[in-house]
């Protein structure tokens, strides 16, 4: 080692030794001698380059400083994490510190969705319905490699269903301690990042609780299921974790090996964990890049590419049976295509405002998914007030709050790819918030962050004031909308808003009238097949929106239809649509045929139909097949 490279490492130690720290602060840097020529040039008091395993007596020091030595902190962004701290190192007392309050704030969070569960505040779905008809027929001895009618979304959320089932009985509730299950794990993996970005149990307990208690829209996506997302922000956060501790600990293979499995896994999953795994791969590369001896070398390439076949081996076979270009455009969103304007600059603007304009509002739990109303209007100002001085202690206090580089990194890049896929895809013109999702991550660990030191003064009262008052938020909103109609839906569009508390009723009338099929929506059709456990057969054959829109992708499971279609006696409903209404009445008048018509809440029920009826003879005019 040459003389200046002894000087740099005497001149660093002694520093260390100093403050208590490591007692051997370059035991985790990979190019000492240039790390030690950094920290060599650091001012005497500069305690910025500390990292994020601060005891909380260090992290008040830091909240005390005035602005003259904020500046001075600006000056340490570059070299902020060179120096491991002892407790980061020591990674047991590390997970005593901080899991203990990651699962208080799993278990707050699970007590919380049960509760909304009693109240029946979730209406149960169309797609919900499809995940647990999926479970029943993999019990049965099916294997599905995606959802039903979505090639762009795996069936592991089916699979999981399916077991729970074997527990709980067939039910909706089992579908729904699925999600609660996966949620309170990716509570406890987001609460982990807040540690190992802070190394503060306060900033986990921000975290946990922000997560435990959030808005609308991440209540809403977590606890019913629409086949993936609960293990999308699971995996999306592991992601995080691997690139976090690359970053910190040295970029070893199996790290690239564990990104590519987890990528691979998660495109058959759900595609939405692309923005996780392109973020943690920026991330892995800058690793790379930085590492001056020891770098995973060209060898290396094929063992990843082969591991992330592994992981994406279902998706990968679908692709044999049914041609890679159907799949890469089910995952780029031709599922949803035209959902916004017609032509691409026309969508790209519609995709902005939705972001830009619709995104935050959702994210935050100013307005509920399927409304531009605000609630809680009378504490919303609070709430946004909380977000405000969060966003701005960033900003200013960026150097003074203790955060890793690729903390900062990691996050960003998850909101930036995040922002490019809905931009760019026709998801971001579905104006409901569910693929803002993933940013719920990167929004509860930016606040964690700016609250990882305690405050003084005012600011003491001020930041956990506002937010205890932004979960008090959380939770009144969350029952405003849970008290009244349609519930907490999945629903963005009126039309669709059905009242199921004339299910039963429904289901009775059709029993007692042996009228087992059928033809309906799709918002119908499948939650009457899933809740009469299969003896209710209806093809979602009968368009939903107001101008007769229609897609083929409604009907998602053709062994159905010879049901249907060797049936005598058949049936008819509709809901919310009297234009619909008015059209089958005149077909059935041009065709001669006879009917009943039975109203059960929202549902028209036509019945006792003559020969004649069957939609082909009718020539339904969405409808474009022969008999």
């Amino acid at each position: 080692m040459s003389a200046a490279n002894e000087q740099s490492e005497r001149c660093l130690r002694e520093r260390v030794e100093r403050s208590g720290r490591a007692q051997n602060p370059l035991s985790r840097v990979v190019n000492k001698a240039v790390a030690g020529k950094e920290i060599a040039g650091i001012p005497e008091g500069d305690i910025g380059v500390i990292n994020r395993a601060g005891t909380w007596k260090d992290a008040s020091r830091e909240s005390d400083q005035d602005d003259a030595q904020d500046k001075q902190r600006m000056s340490t962004d570059a070299h902020e994490t060179i120096i491991a701290s002892h407790k980061t190192t020591s990674k047991g007392k590390g997970v005593r510190s901080w899991l203990p309050l990651a699962c208080l704030c799993a278990v707050i969070a699970s007590l919380w969705k049960l509760f909304l569960l009693s109240q029946d505040a979730f209406p149960l779905n169309a797609d919900e319905a499809v995940v647990g008809l999926m479970a029943r027929h993999i019990l049965a001895g099916d294997f599905p490699i995606f959802f039903y009618g979505q090639a762009y979304m795996g069936s592991l959320d089916a699979l999981l269903v399916a077991g729970m089932f074997n527990l709980a009985g067939t039910q909706a509730a089992s579908i729904r301690y699925v999600q609660i299950m996966l949620y309170a794990a990716t509570i406890i993996t987001v609460a982990g990042l807040a540690w190992k970005y802070t190394g503060s149990c306060r900033s986990v307990l921000v975290a946990g609780l922000l997560m435990a208690i959030p808005a609308v829209n991440t209540t809403l996506y977590t606890t019913v299921s629409l086949g993936g997302y609960g293990e999308a922000l699971l995996l999306g956060s592991l992601q995080l974790h691997n690139s976090f501790d690359a970053a910190r600990e040295g970029l070893k293979p199996w790290r690239l090996l564990l990104w590519a499995l987890l990528t691979g896994f998660g495109v058959w999953v759900f595609g939405l964990t692309l923005v996780f795994s392109l973020a943690a791969g920026v991330s892995l590369l800058q690793c790379w890049h930085r590492m001056s001896e020891n770098r995973p070398g060209g060898v290396w390439l094929p063992a990843i590419l082969l591991t992330g076949m592994v992981g994406a081996s279902p998706w990968l076979i679908a692709g044999l049976q049914e041609g890679f270009p159907v799949l890469f455009q089910e995952l780029l969103g031709s599922a949803i295509a035209g959902a916004d304007g017609t032509g691409f600059r026309a969508a790209v603007v519609q995709r902005l405002v939705n972001v830009l304009l619709f995104g935050p509002t959702v994210l935050l739990g100013f307005r509920p998914p399927w409304s531009a109303s605000p609630l809680a209007v009378w504490i919303l100002p609070f709430a946004l007030a909380f977000w405000a001085l969060i966003a701005t202690r960033l900003i200013r206090r960026r150097g003074s709050v203790a955060t890793p580089t690729t903390s900062g990194t990691d996050l960003g890049w998850v909101v930036a790819f995040t922002f490019i896929g809905l931009v760019l895809t026709p998801f971001g013109g579905d104006p409901s918030g569910r693929y803002f999702l993933p940013l719920i991550i990167p929004l509860v660990l930016a606040a964690s962050m700016a609250m990882a030191a305690r405050e003084q003064g005012v600011q003491a009262v001020m930041f956990p004031g506002l937010l205890t008052i932004t979960l008090v938020f959380h939770v009144l909103s969350t029952l405003e909308v849970a008290s009244r109609f349609p519930g907490i839906t999945t629903q963005f569009d009126p039309v669709t808003w059905i009242d199921r508390s004339f299910d039963e009723e429904l289901k009775t009338f059709l029993e007692e009238e042996d009228l087992a099929v059928g033809y309906s929506n799709y918002w119908v059709a499948y939650p009457l097949a899933f809740q009469s456990n299969e003896t209710l057969i209806y093809l979602p054959w009968l368009p939903y929106h107001q101008d007769f829109r229609y897609t083929n992708r409604d009907d998602r499971y053709e062994p159905y239809r010879d049901v249907v279609e060797q049936a005598d006696r058949f049936a008819y409903i509709t809901t919310n649509h009297p234009a619909l209404d008015t059209l089958l009445e005149r077909q059935f008048d041009q065709a001669e045929v006879d009917y009943r018509v039975e109203l059960i809440g929202h549902y028209r029920v036509y019945f006792n139909l003559s020969p004649g009826a069957r939609p082909w003879q009718l020539e339904l005019p969405w409808l474009d097949m022969d008999p």
